[in-house]
């Protein structure tokens, strides 16, 4: 029997999606007949690998994390209103970090007297049953749809994609009632070449020329980003940019590997940080390139006299109401193409190579204090261990190719300081602010590279939100083996941070924090948690001398015993 359902999981091996990670329900009777078919005749491989995924957030986290490492979208199968709402907030996160990712939801049957095949037959399709299923994240989607009859299905699916890897990339969402699922219809052949991506678009020549004109004449020529290595064909023209104009480049809330931390012109990263950037300070001409945020001006901000040109796929910022950052000059344009455009302008021009010289001498100084600056931070003091010490640790342990999946919140910025990724593709983030993506991330992540070390760095805060007892139960299912190492200052120091940020002398800046409802304290057993649900190593350290042990014997278990590891670090409290 040829239904929808069966048309459209063809659809998606048509497309090159690999896994369906699926939290299943009533509307899926002819995704499970369909499946169980091609199981009793040797077929699953015409169709993607089901993923049962108990929790929906951790199936969206973990297709974004594959679609990360991968760069192909995957599938997520969700029942109804309730699994969609039970997305959560992995639909922020794959909005926010443009993830081409397709959402599956069924729809509650739209008869009841049995007019069609799947016509309701339980209480829960009248209590299921919402007006605008659509309408609960129509706001995050690039593209959302009913699939109304099953003759054009596979075509809707495939359209689908189109909007999910055109840029700005992001998820989209198709939903379909449960007699469409299960009606049979013709097979039909699709030729997918129909719904190519839209190519990527360049700068017009003249403003290549404008940009580059900017950057060559500028003394202290800048530039910002925090993605661009999402784009890897970008990142060989961004060091070549760089290093022609002797500029600087500033890493603001990065998500990526955009220029190795050890080249002389890195002149290292800002997040939250109460500090102003001397790099951004001085600087007289900026280019902004594919960053949501490259300054926050309240604290750190720009020259009022800095010129400042704008690049980006969204330049609008077009899921951001209040966005702005006084460019003189913006444009929309894929990195890759415009950065090898201005790369080409400036061939050009007769750039002066005394200043290329004084600039580059300039930034590699301050580069070079720096990393001494780091070193000195990273060195072990007393009997707590500190952020810094650890995230040096686990870097020497897990070596240059491993890939690490940063969810680390207030040590964002450590982890990326300390953590010494030098390989583009090496590091990732979720690029959105809903915390739980880490523990599904690193499972996607595994899938997509499964020869690959993948390392879930996260604070406890983000590592409860990951729902760890179905993360781990998920990683033993399904072989995709990962360390996990928890940043464990025993509470939410983001809230508290916040809360001193605005009122830095008020009751709260007095108040202990168990009074503030930000302390975890009685602190749960973290790593017992994924012992307990995936039979992962479950160690903890509380000094700075079992850190390295520990990971030695973590990363045993994860490489030659194939299951996971958990090492739960405690850190000064809050």
């Amino acid at each position: 029997m040829y239904t929808t359902s069966t048309a459209l999981l063809e659809a998606m091996r048509e497309a090159g999606i690999d896994y369906l990670f699926a939290n299943l329900g009533s509307d899926h009777s002819g995704f499970v007949e369909t499946l169980a078919e091609a199981r009793a005749a040797g077929r699953e491989g015409e169709f993607p690998q089901l993923i049962t995924c108990p929790n929906e957030m951790v199936a969206l986290a973990a297709a974004h994390g594959h679609a990360a490492v991968s760069g192909r979208a995957q599938a997520v199968l969700v029942h109804v209103e309730c699994g969609t709402q039970a997305l959560g907030g992995a639909v922020h996160n794959a909005a926010k970090g443009r993830a081409p990712v397709l959402i599956l939801a069924g729809l509650s049957p739209v008869t009841l007297e049995g007019e069609a095949r799947g016509s309701r037959n339980e209480f829960i399709h009248w209590v299921q049953d919402v007006f605008d299923q659509r309408g609960i994240v129509r706001g995050y989607m690039r593209y959302e749809n009913e699939i109304r009859i099953g003759a054009n299905a596979k075509q809707i699916l495939h359209r689908a994609l189109q909007f999910a890897y055109s840029d700005p990339q992001g998820p989209v969402y198709l939903t379909a009632a449960r007699e469409v699922l299960e009606a049979e219809v013709p097979k039909v052949s699709i030729d997918t070449a129909q719904w190519p991506r839209v190519a990527a678009s360049a700068l017009r020549r003249a403003d290549a020329a404008l940009v580059a004109r900017e950057l060559a004449g500028a003394r202290r020529p800048l530039i910002v980003t925090s993605y661009v290595g999402r784009n890897p064909a970008a990142l060989p023209e961004l060091a070549k940019l760089a290093q022609q104009l002797g500029a600087g480049l500033l890493e603001s809330v990065p998500s990526r590997v955009n220029l190795p931390c050890t080249d002389p012109l890195h002149q290292g990263t800002q997040w939250n940080e109460k500090r102003q950037h001397p790099a951004l300070a001085e600087a007289d001409t900026i280019l902004v390139l594919d960053s949501d945020i490259p300054w926050i001006p309240q604290i750190n901000r720009p020259a009022a006299s800095a010129r400042i040109l704008h690049i980006d796929i969204d330049p609008l910022k077009q899921q951001m109401p209040l966005w702005y950052i006084h460019a003189r000059h913006s444009f929309q344009a894929d990195a890759a193409t415009a950065l090898a455009q201005i790369n080409e302008e400036l061939a050009r021009l007769p750039l002066d190579a005394a200043g290329v010289r004084e600039r580059t001498a300039h930034y590699a100084a301050r580069h070079a204090a720096m990393r001494a600056e780091l070193e000195r931070r990273e060195r072990p003091s007393g009997a707590t261990i500190s952020a810094e010490y650890l995230t040096a640790c686990v870097r020497r342990a897990i070596g240059p190719e491993a890939i690490v999946m940063s969810e680390g919140v207030t040590n964002f910025d450590v982890i990326v300081n300390h953590g010494g990724r030098v390989t583009p593709g090496t590091m990732f983030a979720a690029g959105g602010g809903s915390l739980g993506w880490n523990g599904g991330a690193a499972i996607g992540a595994k899938l997509a590279r499964p020869d690959s070390l993948i390392v879930a760095l996260t604070g406890d805060g983000s590592y409860m939100f990951s729902i760890p007892s179905t993360v781990h139960w998920i990683a033993k299912r399904y072989r995709t083996p990962f360390l996990t190492v928890i940043y464990n200052n025993q509470g939410w120091r983001a809230p508290r941070f916040s809360t001193l940020g605005v009122h830095p002398e008020g009751f709260a800046s007095r108040a202990p924090s168990q009074e503030l409802g930000v302390s975890f304290d009685p602190t749960p057993d973290y790593a017992g948690i994924a012992a307990a649900a995936g039979g992962a190593l479950a160690l903890t350290v509380k000094k700075p001398d079992e850190v390295e042990p520990a990971l030695q014997r973590a990363l045993r278990a994860v490489r030659e015993e194939g299951r996971c590891a958990v090492i739960d670090a405690w850190l000064a409290h809050l």
